[in-house]
């Protein structure tokens, strides 16, 4: 017998909806790579197809099973970085193998990752978008959790920025505003973050119009996600922005996401590990390179009405490193 890959997709069902500019939705839908070695051991991945980035349950599915075959011969993640371009069905296989490495060596992913040990973790929680008095309630509900990430739109942001301020005046704010921001509202939205004491502030700009950024004067660090995917954007990014979010949906898995940290960090960029909205079994690779980050939102489960079990153990907003009947 010969390594065998199987592919499902599953659905979880969100706690009432998350939303962000481009939409909502009510479930995570979610690919799930299995590849069982000869002796019967197993290796999971977990990957959320977005369709940012042109990707379709059907399209990344049929790519993971495009690889059956070399993983049968006995393809490695070094193999899957030449085979796959970078993106979530390279990163449920690649979950996937180390998961499955792990269980083969008996060793924890992480030493076979290069990293020091895991350890606990303070998450951020997601806020979604919604008009500012009920931003506000939301924000009042989850005013005892330390770090709040606050989903923005565009037009009326400054309300939703101070609302949010108002229900939750002791927690660490970070806003997120998917790419809605514009060349002539971004120095008036930046403006209310100051003046809510927000920390960070993620893609402010579409993707391949945020050159301005350069020669902004940036009161508060911008961070880099929907503009960077792997380390082949790095250089892009130069007098930018000030940090960068490595998802391992994005980068392609683990093995791109470990190698970009290094190579940000040497850049001088500050790193927030982050995700989709996925299961426990998509946060626990990340959760490898949580302590190594400045910003963690691996929170994905905690929006979840119903995670996998076992899962990573959460205690309010502090997430516990996964133990080995979960991943690694």
């Amino acid at each position: 017998m010969t390594r065998r890959l199987d592919v499902a997709v599953e659905r979880f069902p969100i706690a009432g909806a998350f939303t962000i500019a481009r939409g909502s939705r009510t479930e995570a839908v979610v690919v799930l790579a299995t590849i069982t070695d000869p002796e019967g051991r197993i290796g999971r991945g977990e990957c959320v197809p977005y369709a940012r980035y042109g990707e379709t349950v059907e399209s990344v599915t049929a790519l993971i099973r495009d690889q059956a075959e070399a993983i049968a011969a006995g393809a490695t993640r070094a193999d899957l970085l030449l085979r796959m371009t970078a993106g979530a069905a390279r990163n449920a296989l690649d979950c996937a193998l180390f998961d499955l490495e792990a269980k083969q060596l008996g060793r924890p992913a992480f030493e076979i990752a290069g990293l020091s040990a895991p350890a606990v973790a303070t998450t951020a929680y997601t806020l979604s978008l919604r008009d500012p008095e009920s931003m506000e309630e939301a924000a009042r509900k989850a005013a005892h959790r330390p770090l709040l990430k606050v989903k923005l739109g565009g037009v009326g942001d400054p309300e939703r920025i101070a609302a949010v301020r108002r229900g939750a005046p002791d927690s660490r704010l970070i806003v997120d505003a998917n790419e809605a921001w514009r060349a002539e509202t971004i120095e008036a939205n930046l403006a209310a973050c100051v003046a809510a004491g927000v920390g960070l502030i993620e893609q402010p700009l579409p993707a391949g119009e945020d050159a301005l950024l350069a020669d902004l004067a940036r009161p508060i660090p911008i961070c880099a996600d929907e503009s960077l995917h792997d380390r082949a954007g790095l250089d892009a990014l130069s007098r930018r922005y000030d940090a960068i979010n490595i998802k391992l949906d994005k980068a392609g898995g683990l093995t791109e996401a470990v190698m970009l940290a290094h190579e940000a960090r040497a850049r001088g960029f500050s790193l927030m590990i982050g995700c989709m909205v996925g299961t426990s079994l998509a946060m626990a690779p990340a959760m490898l390179l949580a302590h190594h980050a400045d910003y963690v939102d691996l929170d994905g489960p905690l929006l979840l009405a119903r995670d996998r079990e076992p899962g990573l153990r959460f205690d309010g907003s502090l997430i516990h490193p996964p133990e080995p009947a979960l991943w690694g």
